[in-house]
This record gives C-alpha cells, sequence and structure tokens, in this order.
C-alpha cells in the first residue's frame, strides 16, 4: 500500500528531473508541469499527473485505497526514464543553430534583393 511519503518521494524525483532537463523549478509538481508545457508529450504529462492526482489524496487512509501504487511505479520509471534523457546543453545548442541559420538566411535574402536591384536600376 501507498503511503503519503512514498508519494511525495516519487513526485519530488520527478520533480528534480524536470528541473534537470528543463530547469522547471517550483515548490510543487503540478505546478512544475504547468511550466513545463508542451516539452513534455502529453502521454508523460498525464503519467505524472496519477502522482499529482495520489498527492492530493493527502494521506487520507481510506482514500489512499484507491491508489495503485504498480501504476504509480511505472509511471514514474517512464517520466524520470524519459527526462533522464533529455539534454540541455544539446537542446541550447540547437536553439543557437536554429537563431544562427535564420539570421544567415536573412542576410542572403537581403543581399540577393539588393544584387536584383542593382541589376535592374542598371548600375550593373
Amino acid at each position: 500500500m501507498e503511503t503519503q511519503g512514498t508519494i511525495e518521494a516519487r513526485a519530488s524525483r520527478i520533480q528534480s528531473a524536470l528541473d534537470g532537463a528543463f530547469g522547471v523549478r517550483a515548490k510543487t509538481l503540478s505546478k512544475a508541469l504547468k511550466r513545463t508545457g508542451r516539452r513534455m508529450p502529453k502521454r508523460l504529462h498525464g503519467e505524472a499527473q496519477l502522482i499529482v492526482a495520489a498527492q492530493r489524496l493527502g494521506g487520507h487512509p481510506k482514500l489512499m485505497r484507491q491508489v495503485d501504487g504498480a501504476a504509480l511505479t511505472r509511471a514514474e520509471e517512464r517520466v524520470v526514464t524519459w527526462l533522464d534523457g533529455i539534454d540541455r546543453a544539446d537542446n541550447r545548442k540547437g536553439l543557437w543553430l536554429g537563431i544562427a541559420g535564420a539570421v544567415a538566411f536573412n542576410i542572403l535574402l537581403i543581399l540577393a534583393g539588393f544584387v536584383l536591384w542593382m541589376i535592374w536600376a542598371g548600375h550593373v
């Protein structure tokens, strides 16, 4: 049977994995998931919500019987495994390369327009 302590441990493990993967810092797991937004797949977001729902039961003994411990374990393992596979440095490098590519394309476009204008105006 799950206890409030084990559920809190699962939540803190997912929360620290979210901080490591995306830099999301929040006081509760539900806030951390909201701040994660669409960066996490919907399926995994739903599995993390299972743990948030179990946290809401608040350690009430009769309500805690509704919690499926095996499902929480599977959900935690799937979410943490996916989050551990994310490389923040690679994401940051991809962001900068995307920005650099867009700037280079715009410069080439402006240069091509300038050359076409020079040809049209008869200066070349």
